[in-house]
């Protein structure tokens, strides 16, 4: 089966059809070798990105930092990774995602290289924000690309098994660093990380452009013949033929002509269907006119869509300024405020690292079932409880901080990995990796100004209580922003849930 791709197509009709053909793709070994493909660039980027708190306290003592110069260091990554996603996820809807994956992990991988050589501060302060453009690029337009392959049933825990690599990548890098700082230095750690580089070159090579994204972008014959594709490489693997497609309910007039595909079934009635309650009760309008126009920075804003951009701006913000005020200072407290040695603040930090993890699993494991609207009004809710009372109990022993803290970090982890997936779910495909870029953006705010304001307390001679009774305080908005505002999306077609 091959959608009609001539010039007098409806292009509405012809992304109507390619959704359709998605519905009905069975979870294969294509979509999980593509997941492992994408995965190990995301797993990577996570590894990148963590090596930082890590290395400090090392950086600290062989170029006698400050804690000025600390929180610097720490923060300029951030501000490479806030302007990469912003200008990725324009560029992955002009020029497609394939390509700006590839590009990202390219340069991430020379810039780790070139951070292992690094002289002195200010150079090495220069690399780590050439990495963070690549590194705040790749992520948003990853977990784009991976939504825009999945279909609406059980997508959650799909998109969410891959987004896994990237606490994984965290927590291996945790691992990695607390055994290979003190026994071999900080250098050797970007060695490792620069080596995932070469990466770009199996990405372009087996990972098949966004056929939603083509055909978005007008290309249809490239569209229809890399859906024919999929859908060749799905059979082959499953050993059975494709289901008939499935009748399609967010565009109008979806077109499915031709007969490639091994199955071919029916097309998706052209009658819309009404509109059905999505889980919690509420249905999706049709799109106004204006809100089918929309696109660009503007479109964000217009409609639905300024809502969704609000709400999930504060979900990002709240739930990244909370991780990393805490996992990126947590070294240098155990070592300055406990007394602790460098060897054991890094294994008490990546205890806390490995909780996070498990907070992930668990929301991948039932976000399908509870919805995402209550996982992040509970999972941050509770990071915000857990928080406020290990202030109030003290914060007077490492063995406290490490006990609420690790518990704290299953909330707000796994409260952030949903992220990922929700956000791709809120844009329609002309603006999704644009959506998801400014999120990242407002992600990267939240990991700059979090620890700013770790660093300002801490540094301030403020007492650590308070610096989690702030974070705490920080969680409880982003809570309460989800519960009163956020939609649910769970189980409904992209197309349906953003037209």
């Amino acid at each position: 089966m091959s959608l009609d791709a001539s010039p007098g197509r409806d292009t509405d009709a012809v992304r109507a059809g390619i959704a359709a053909r998605f519905e009905r793709l069975p979870l294969s070994r294509w979509h999980v070798t593509v997941r492992i493909v994408i995965g190990v660039v995301t797993f990577f980027e996570a590894f990148d990105q963590l090596l930082i708190a890590y290395a400090m306290p090392e950086l600290r003592q062989e170029w006698h930092l400050t804690d000025g110069d600390a929180t610097a260091v720490l923060t300029i990554g951030s501000l490479g990774m806030l302007i990469g996603a912003l200008f990725s996820g324009r560029m992955a809807d002009r020029i497609g995602r394939v390509k700006i994956i590839a590009i990202c992990i390219g340069v991430s991988g020379l810039a780790s290289l070139a951070l292992a050589a690094s002289p002195s501060p200010s150079p090495f302060m220069l690399l780590r924000f050439v990495q963070g453009l690549a590194i705040g690029g790749e992520v948003p337009v990853a977990a784009t690309f991976i939504s825009e392959i999945t279909r609406s049933f059980k997508r959650g825990r799909f998109v969410l098994l891959y987004e896994l690599v990237f606490p994984a990548g965290l927590t291996l890098g945790a691992l990695a660093a607390a055994w290979i700082v003190p026994a071999l230095g900080w250098r050797w750690m970007y060695v490792v990380a620069a080596v995932p580089g070469l990466l770009c070159i199996l990405v372009q090579r087996t990972v098949p452009e966004s056929p939603r994204w083509l055909a978005d972008r007008g290309r249809l014959q490239e569209a229809a013949a890399t859906m024919d594709l999929i859908e060749a490489k799905v059979v082959a693997a499953t050993g059975a033929p494709l289901p008939p497609v499935p009748a399609f309910t967010g565009t109008p007039e979806p077109a499915v002509t031709g007969t490639s595909a091994p199955a071919p079934g029916p097309a998706p009635s052209s009658t819309p269907a009404p509109a059905r309650p999505a889980q919690g009760g509420r249905a999706f309008a049709p799109a106004t006119p204006a809100e089918a126009a929309a696109t660009g920075v503007k479109g964000l804003f217009t409609g639905r869509y300024r809502r969704r951009t609000l709400v999930i701006g504060t979900l990002w913000f709240t739930g990244y300024f909370v991780n990393y005020g805490i996992t990126s200072w947590l070294p240098t407290i155990y070592g300055k405020q406990y007394g602790l040695s460098l060897s054991d603040s890094l294994l008490y930090s990546t205890v806390t690292s490995v909780a996070g993890f498990l907070g992930c699993l668990l929301v991948a494991l039932t976000v399908d079932l509870i919805g995402r609207r209550k996982v992040f009004a509970v999972f941050l809710g509770g990071a915000a409880v857990l928080l406020i009372v290990l202030a109030a109990l003290g914060a007077s022993t490492p063995v406290q901080v490490l006990v609420w803290t690790s518990l704290a970090a299953v909330c707000f982890f796994g409260s952030n990995i949903c992220l990922y997936l929700y956000t791709p779910e809120l844009y329609p495909t002309r603006m999704r990796a644009l959506g998801c870029s400014v999120g990242g953006a407002l992600n990267r705010l939240g990991v700059i100004l979090g620890p700013i304001l770790v660093g300002a307390i801490y540094a301030g001679g403020g007492q650590v209580s308070a610096v989690f009774m702030t974070l705490g305080g920080v969680a409880l908005v982003g809570a309460l922003a989800a519960a009163f505002f956020a939609e649910e999306t769970t189980d409904r077609p992209l197309e349906e849930v953003s037209p």
